[in-house]
């Protein structure tokens, strides 16, 4: 009996409790960063493949099947998670600030303590004149800044014939050939890009959040669909500009050479670049793969962040709030047994536990408040 209160208690409290805990954002973001990003790392190996405009023909691929599969067998076992150590060391940071970042500016600009109701808010704020200042915006600034490098040395590692042994070596190599710019040259291309992404990501989610679970408790069910179809769409439409990104971090050698360029530097330039190897046909290298990576990556992303932020929630919620006022009690009592307890609302009678059922909220002519939930 007891249990049933609680789980409805921490129901109501889902959404509005956490809201105001950056650690628990920071928390249940980093977790949801590193599971999302090394659970789907191999599909994101193929897409940076498919992505390259001159393939090696020992690397050209027609399908994400056929590419995991060659890789495997030509290359090794371990060959689709070369670089993973790369993204396990920026995911968590970068989407501890991503979602922390989210949700603080989802309150600000929806002004209600959860966002609900307001997915508008979730890309942009109407209020502001002349200036797209959205949640998804702001949080994909921080997390690029983190995750920017950890791409380029992921990336680099990804392509075929890449000659790293480790993640270290790749960084080191890198910063002393190149320079520390060299992590950051892609970085305008990648707001340019995530921007975009992620705002049609957020307001895509919050809208089926509205229509699989405007309640807003915490249901698995709902926060994967949602997910995944936030991050399939989202990925689609910006597919180009992650085929130029994906040009910038790994200057392809032959797309250099054929060019005729020492470096690739800029979206205007990778996008003219793409344009003279490939035509039109080249800004959608990879689509497939990209979104067979992001429908899932999302999905389990949302999923795994909004499970430990209702994990933690629960926790403190139990520390905190066994009962945070009188105002609940109604919501109790109507999961008690009438022949345990009766609530008469109309009574100015007080309550406390019942002698015979220590669970059970009872009333008395008493002047206190008594409650032995646990």
């Amino acid at each position: 009996m007891s249990e049933e209160v609680s789980v409805d208690v921490m129901e109501e409290e889902y959404e509005s409790l956490p809201t105001s805990d950056v650690r628990t954002h920071m928390i249940a973001g980093a977790v949801a960063g590193i599971m999302e990003h090394v659970v789907m790392y191999p599909l994101d190996s193929v897409k940076t493949r498919m992505q390259s405009l001159y393939p090696n023909p020992k690397a050209s691929y027609r399908s994400v099947p056929e590419a995991l599969y060659k890789m495997v067998r030509h290359e090794g076992l371990l060959r689709p998670i070369k670089g993973v150590s790369a993204v396990s060391v920026g995911a968590g940071p970068a989407h501890a600030l991503y979602f922390s970042c989210y949700e603080k500016m989802k309150r600000v600009l929806s002004g209600s303590e959860t966002g609900a109701h307001h997915p508008i808010a979730q890309g942009l704020h109407q209020s502001v004149k002349q200036y797209i200042c959205g949640a998804g915006c702001l949080a994909t600034i921080l997390h690029d800044a983190v995750m920017n490098p950890a791409e380029v040395v992921k990336q680099r590692m990804q392509v075929f014939n890449s000659p790293y042994k480790s993640a270290l070596n790749c960084f080191l190599d890198v910063y002393r050939k190149e320079g520390l710019r060299a992590f950051y040259r892609s970085y305008m291309t990648s707001l340019s890009m995530n921007i975009p992404t992620q705002s049609l990501h957020f307001i895509t989610y919050e809208f089926m959040q509205e229509l699989t679970n405007s309640e807003r408790t915490y249901s698995p069910k709902a926060h994967m669909i949602s997910g995944a179809i936030a991050g399939g769409f989202a990925a689609a439409a910006t597919t180009p500009l992650d085929v130029c990104k994906t040009l910038l971090n790994t200057q392809e050698k032959q797309t250099l050479r054929t060019s005729k360029q020492n470096s690739v530097t800029g979206l205007w330039n990778a996008a003219s670049t793409i344009y003279q190897c490939c035509g039109p046909k080249g800004y959608f290298q990879g689509l497939q793969a990209r979104v067979l990576y992001s429908m899932p990556a999302t999905a389990i992303s949302w999923s795994v962040y909004e499970l430990f932020k209702y994990l933690i929630t629960s926790r403190d919620g139990q520390k905190s709030h066994p009962i945070s006022s009188a105002t609940h009690l109604p919501n109790f009592a109507s999961h008690l047994n009438t022949s345990e307890a009766k609530w008469d609302n109309k009574t100015s009678d007080s309550l406390v536990p019942s002698l015979t059922h220590p669970n059970v909220i009872t009333s008395t002519p008493d002047n206190r408040i008594y409650s032995t939930i646990k």
